[in-house]
This record gives C-alpha cells, structure tokens and sequence, in this order.
C-alpha cells in the first residue's frame, strides 16, 4: 500500500490521469474515517478506503470516469449493508475528483524564444503538446514531460496528422512559413482554437493573402492574431508566453464537460468553486504555475447555513527556469 499523496505526485509528474477518491462524510459504523483518500489510476491503486466491497466499487466507478475522460468531480452516497456485502451498516459519501484528464491537444509551431518559454507553461497545464520545428538546435536538451518534439522538415505536413479540436499555435521564424501553416490550418477549420503571433499589421497582411487564396471572412475570423490575453502587457518572451497560456485556459474552459447524473441519491447538497489562477513571479530566474480547486459540501441535516469545508487542494504543477 502506498502513500496517496506520493502516488497523486508520482502518476502527475508521468502525465497519467487517475482519480483521487475522498471520504468525506461517515454516518455510524464505517471502515475509515472522514478524510481517508485513495488514488486510482487505470492499472493501479494506492492507499485505501476500508477495502472490501466499497473499494471495489470505488474502483469500478473512478476506472469508468477515467475512460469516459470526464473531468467534473462526483459525489456518490453507500450503504455499507447486505446489498454492498459490507456488514459494518454505516453510511459513507465519496468524493471522486479526476486528476491529470487532457483538456487539449495542443499543436505548437516553433521554438524559438517565445515558444521556449511557453512550452514548460502549457505542459504544467492538463494538455498534451506536440512542438514542431525544422530546427533541431533550437529545441532545449530537457523537454518537458507531456511534450512530443518533431523535428520536420516539413512542418507543414504535420498538419495533416493532428487530432480534430487540436489547439494550434503558429509562431516560427518565417513569416512565409506562419502564412503557409495558417492556411493549411484554416483548409482544414476543424481546429478548437488557431492563434497566429503577431501584430494588427501582420493580421492585415494575411488576411489579404488569404483572401486571395479563396479564403471568407468567416474563416479568417477565426484566425487569432494578435494572439493572447490583451489584459496581459509586455513584451518580454515569457510574459507574451503567460499571455497565451491565459487565452488557452480561458478556450478550454469555456464549454466545460456536462455534468452526468449521479448514480444514486444523496442527502448532501455540494457547493463548488473551481479556479484556475496563473500566478508567474520571478524568482532567481523561476517562475511558477499555480492551480487551485476548492470543493465544499454540506449536509441536508446540518443548519442552514453551515458550510463543512472538506477538501481543499493548492498545489504546483510546475516550476520552470527561463
């Protein structure tokens, strides 16, 4: 049996979803106590909840979670009685949170200055990233976890090979290259997100070319450029990254997974705040991506207005030198 928060560290640093499964309520006789977590993955588990009959289900419902990739967390109430094969007759609520589901599959083209700051960025976030370039020399000798190098002489072709909805991020060293991409991507329009970098004037300009090519407005309309946050100044390669970073959150968490009905009724009612808060600050050179999520649940039998905090979680994903 191994320790929870070490095996939630471990399968993130991997890239692997799991689920992190949380006690959060105990009525009478129960195996553990409120606050007792496991963590299961795909083909593992670490720590428990009381074993038995509640353990399997625990893992049959964070296993079916983890295929469905979805991402919003779940509460479900037990019985510990005859119909669990569990004879403690208790009552226990679970929380299910996913840990480490993809939110993108971001496609990055160039690494140069800009994209060399923003790659360890967008890995720390749940995404998978596929960073493209000609240039081998240009690439860091350490890529991050979750990040695909390709070198390609080609990178146009590269194109042809991205998953639908793919994040794309077009911003290499030659601006015939970036008009080439841009409309290999727009051919394509099936992209959940396409931002080009650059100024208002080079949008003009491409939009021209564009247009000569037989390209609409609605198409182009799609085109990011300038790409990025305008609420984020600067000019500096890693506050340009920040800034793109934001717009990539703020898309993939603009239509967030419906929520599925629960499997059985609960005499909790759950109150959820979830936030996403890029925090960069310079350290000796460091800089930091912080996330944090808190999830509250009261009781129906608690007086009103009574709020039980029971799971709160402030972590970093990840911290990288520029």
């Amino acid at each position: 049996m191994n320790n929870w928060i070490s095996a939630l560290a471990d399968l993130q640093n991997q890239g692997e979803p799991c689920v992190l499964v949380t006690i959060i309520e105990e009525l009478g006789s129960t195996p553990r106590n409120a606050g007792s977590k496991m963590v299961i993955s795909a083909s593992q588990t670490f720590d428990t909840i009381g074993g038995g009959h509640l353990e399997y289900k625990a893992m049959q419902i964070a296993r079916d979670m983890l295929a469905r990739g979805q991402q919003n967390t779940h509460l479900e109430r037990f019985s510990l009685g005859a119909s669990l094969g569990q004879c403690c007759g208790g009552v226990t609520v679970l929380l299910f949170e996913p840990m480490g589901q993809v939110q993108a599959q971001i496609a990055l083209f160039g690494a140069g200055h800009v994209g060399r700051a923003l790659v360890p960025l967008l890995a720390s976030l749940p995404c998978r990233v596929r960073w493209i370039d000609s240039r081998e020399q240009e690439f860091p000798q350490q890529i991050p976890e979750g990040v695909r190098k390709i070198v390609s002489e080609e990178p146009v072709d590269e194109i042809a090979d991205l998953p639908v909805g793919s994040y794309c991020i077009v911003m290499t060293h030659n601006h015939a290259l970036d008009l080439e991409l841009s409309a290999a991507l727009l051919k394509r329009n099936d992209f959940a997100y396409f931002g080009l970098i650059g100024s208002q004037t080079k949008r003009v300009k491409f939009e021209h070319r564009l247009r000569d090519r037989g390209f609409d407005a609605a198409q182009l309309q799609r085109m990011r450029c300038p790409m990025g946050l305008t609420e984020v100044k600067g000019k500096l390669p890693v506050e340009i990254a920040i800034s793109i970073a934001g717009e990539i959150i703020a898309t993939y968490n603009a239509n967030p997974a419906p929520k599925p009905r629960a499997r059985a009724p609960s005499p909790t009612r759950t109150y959820r705040w979830r936030a996403a808060l890029l925090l960069s600050h310079q350290v000796g050179g460091a800089f930091a991506w912080r996330w944090a999520e808190l999830c509250s649940v009261r009781s129906s039998s608690s007086p009103p207005g009574e709020l039980h905090k029971v799971h709160f979680k402030n972590h970093f994903l990840n911290q990288v030198r520029v």
